[in-house]
């Protein structure tokens, strides 16, 4: 029996190394992973310092943009120092900020708040409604046309090491393996691509940044990260309903006191609008469920006025980095950077960190440069970051968030005092005392929510939401959403939280069905639309989320 066993792991250990033997290796100076605003405005950068520089860039989606979700509201001040004559070079960037309104909400009425009163950090006026995913493809174009490589469809799925411990580069996952972990007939092995440096720019919770952090210590001395979930529909709406350049945001219903979020409301070109809504992922209640949450914030009358007679034409979901400056962790190790989302860079009172992601991405291409020319070490970075623009608009921000864990009220009368009266320059530094899986109390402590059926009129449910995602999997592949003790969803979740991840999941991932009067705790991969709330909410951590086969996912147009 032993012999037997001896042969069979032999067998295994000899199809891992074929797999490992038949990867292609391709060489670059700099490798970066993640095609967002962070990834490609270093790849641009990188270029426009040395055009004899060898840069690829991988992204998991199909194509640039078709994972990108964002409100959005663009600053332009990282894209100006980057690209000064965008305006010419037909970017998508068109429509301006005209106008600008606040609204607290009650269960039926509202409260306008004169906008001279809001923090200049919510103000707008110079900025424009834009779609993020279109300015990332317009961005692709501008890298490409300098000579970056960009392979759309292959997702980093591990991290190369050199026999020293440092960051050597990223292999691409293996196409073609079935459920069981068996070869398809249409396998073909990942490739490595090796980089001098290699930058990580996977977006909020990117499964190999997580990696790196966990691995080099690098939030050693930061307070634990903070996320939110946010959602977004884009509704064609009546004409006499349209605002071009109108940014409207609210704050109250459908959230009680203790639970962080808020909405937004963009009127963009050809009578759109872009119509979102973000709750903090620290919310105390297993029994909300953001989505409805989200559907039910359409049915206030200020709301659905405005989107009554209109059409529903986009929707996705997509969780937020909000930790700001106490949870930032260091940004570089032996071999390697770590920027954007990926880092945490968002201003999370601006409700913007696509400014933010291309300076760190901008940042970081400096960083190389000095690194690969003159043999400085990448530590720079911490101190090129430190006296840049970004830093400062980080660390008047730093108190915001933590001071909405005392409630919505108090919350906003400290950010008045924060941000108007000391403009950010308190001399103190609140903390984040706890990891959003921490918060969620036992199901038998707080109130269940009655949510009300959708009309699939104004509201929807998730299923024909994620059909608009424009989702999909290749059939019989492994699993992208690993459980780490698949017994412990039913053995202890489910009693003692009710499940929150039929809840949490924006896309009906997960559910709990009844077998032979056995509870199973079922996992619908392939409505997954890669928001990674699951691998940030569930309150043992036990959910991993990980790459799917190559162009996977959702497949945003104008988000």
């Amino acid at each position: 029996r032993g012999i037997e066993q001896i042969k069979h792991y032999t067998k295994i250990i000899e199809s891992v190394k074929n797999i490992v033997m038949s990867r292609e290796t391709m060489e670059y100076d700099v490798v970066i992973v993640g095609g967002g605003p962070s990834g490609l405005s270093t790849a641009i950068k990188l270029k426009q310092l040395d055009p004899n520089l060898n840069v690829c860039l991988l992204e998991k989606a199909s194509e640039i943009g078709a994972h990108i979700l964002s409100g959005n509201v663009f600053e332009t001040r990282a894209l100006d120092e980057l690209i000064p004559n965008w305006k010419d070079l037909n970017s998508p960037i068109k429509t301006k900020v005209s106008n600008e309104k606040f609204l607290f909400l009650g269960k039926t009425k509202s409260l306008s708040w004169p906008t001279w009163l809001l923090p200049a950090v919510q103000q707008n006026h110079k900025n424009y409604i834009i779609s993020l995913a279109n300015l990332c493809r317009w961005l692709a174009e501008q890298a490409e046309s300098l000579g970056v490589e960009i392979f759309p469809g292959f997702p980093a799925n591990e991290i190369l090491y050199n026999d020293d411990g440092s960051v050597k580069g990223v292999a691409t996952q293996d196409m073609g393996i079935d459920k069981e972990g068996n070869k398809k007939d249409s396998f073909e092995p990942g490739i490595e691509l090796i980089g001098k440096v290699t930058v990580f720019a996977e977006g909020c919770r990117g499964h190999l940044g997580k990696k790196l952090i966990e691995k080099f210590d690098l939030s050693k001395g930061k307070d634990p990260q903070q996320y939110g979930i946010g959602f977004k529909e884009i509704w064609e709406i009546d004409e006499k309903n349209h605002e071009e350049g109108l940014v409207m945001h609210t704050a109250g219903w459908p959230l009680d006191n203790n639970t962080y979020g808020g909405s937004f409301l963009y009127h963009a070109e050809n009578k759109q609008i872009f119509l979102g809504y973000v709750i903090g992922l620290d919310y105390k209640n297993p029994h909300l469920s953001p989505f409805d949450e989200f559907q039910r914030f359409k049915t206030h009358p200020a709301i659905k006025k405005i989107i009554e007679g209109g059409k529903r034409i986009s929707y996705g979901a997509r969780a937020l980095i909000e930790g700001g400056l106490q949870s930032l962790p260091k940004m570089f190790m032996p071999g390697a950077l770590l920027i954007g989302c990926d880092a945490g860079t968002l201003n999370m009172p601006k409700i913007k960190g696509s400014h933010t992601a291309m300076k760190s991405g901008m940042i970081a291409a400096e960083t190389i440069n000095y690194h690969l020319k003159d043999g400085d070490n990448l530590s720079l970075y911490e101190k090129l970051f430190k006296e840049s623009w970004i830093y400062k608009e980080l660390h008047k921000a730093r108190n915001v968030k933590p001071s909405f864990s005392w409630g919505l009220i108090l919350g906003i009368i400290f950010t008045g005092i924060d941000q108007i009266l000391f403009r950010g320059k308190l001399p103190f530094t609140l903390k984040h005392k706890h990891s959003d899986h921490e918060t969620l109390k036992p199901a038998n402590e707080m109130p269940k929510i009655d949510y009300p059926k959708p009309d699939n009129v104004i509201t929807f449910d998730k299923t024909s939401s994620v059909y608009l995602t424009g989702t999909n999997h290749t059939d019989n592949q492994p699993v992208h959403l690993q459980l780490k003790d698949s017994n412990l969803p039913i053995s202890y979740t489910l009693d003692k939280f009710d499940e929150p991840a039929q809840r949490y999941c924006p896309a009906g991932v997960y559910e709990i069905q009844k077998e032979n009067d056995h509870n199973k705790f079922v996992i619908n991969s392939q409505n997954c639309i890669h928001c990674k709330t699951c691998d940030i909410k569930e309150p043992s951590q036990n959910i991993n989320w990980v790459t799917p086969e190559g162009g996977g996912g959702p497949k945003y147009g104008n988000m």
